[in-house]
């Protein structure tokens, strides 16, 4: 299903709720999301995110979600439900099978961008895969996550810009890195949320800013990119993770319909 959208040559939005907290929570956004892709047929193509498991976590006892066998649960049967297409983060060898079951595209986070062992399990599963840039690699230096993929059979790699560390407690994104990375992948996404964080600078969790969302998301369509991964929730203030970056519903359409003006041309 993926790889046919990826055909179209349509922008792809990668939209769902950081975690998965809930299976309310997870079907509200799906809706949403679902609502969205009809909103928007023949301008874009829309996958749905969340993850079973956040496993970089700031400090001890965060959150960090239901665990892989129920969310996989909670994943599919929204699936079934909206027929949309999904996508989640794994973070072992041993969960890439089980989730590529379930799930249309795969997701190696940031921090495991170069963990030789994820990214083949990955690529042996035949599922399409979005590689997280790590926030300490290079643009260019990416290559060699696609190429692990690529060698175990990986039939369509992404990557994603996310920020790059800023010292100790801030991103900032290069837009060079957009341009770069999308010479040896099959597109690249720009991560509008996670580039907004600023790691650690809460204390006890990660900080952010999502008032340049806006900004981040013309600049990144204008610039010329593959699709854009936007993390979503009814009520971010009350989210268990990356509360101070997803976007509220109402805000998600004001950046998506920013976005799109800009990659059809309308300055």
């Amino acid at each position: 299903m993926v790889q046919k959208l990826l055909e179209t040559g349509l922008p792809v939005f990668i939209l769902g709720p950081c975690g998965i907290e809930s299976e309310k929570l997870i079907f509200t956004t799906a809706d949403f999301v679902d609502r969205l892709r009809e909103k928007h047929a023949g301008r874009a193509n829309f996958l749905f995110k969340s993850s079973f498991l956040k496993d970089n976590r700031t400090s001890e006892g965060s959150w960090a979600g239901p665990g892989i066998e129920e969310g996989l649960r909670i994943l599919e049967k929204a699936g079934h439900e909206f027929h949309l297409p999904l996508i989640t983060d794994i973070h072992s060898a041993a969960q890439a099978a089980p989730a590529a079951e379930v799930c249309d595209m795969l997701q190696i986070p940031a921090f495991l961008c170069r963990q030789t062992s994820l990214l083949e399990a990955a690529g042996r599963t035949g599922a399409p895969v979005n590689v997280k840039k790590g926030q300490f690699m290079a643009p260019e230096n990416m290559k060699g996550a696609v190429d692990k993929l690529c060698s175990a059979g990986c039939p369509s790699v992404l990557l994603t810009e996310r920020g790059s560390f800023f010292g100790y407690g801030d991103l900032v994104v290069d837009m060079r890195s957009l341009t770069v990375m999308n010479g040896f992948c099959d597109g690249v996404i720009m991560d509008l949320t996670h580039s907004l964080q600023k790691p650690g600078a809460a204390g006890k969790f990660t900080g952010g800013d999502r008032t340049f969302a806006l900004q981040m998301a013309r600049a990144a369509s204008a610039w010329g990119i593959r699709g854009m991964f936007v993390e979503v929730h009814p009520n971010p203030a009350e989210a268990l993770s990356d509360s101070a970056v997803m976007l509220d519903f109402r805000d998600t359409e004001t950046v998506l319909e920013g976005a799109l003006k800009h990659w059809e041309g309308a300055f």
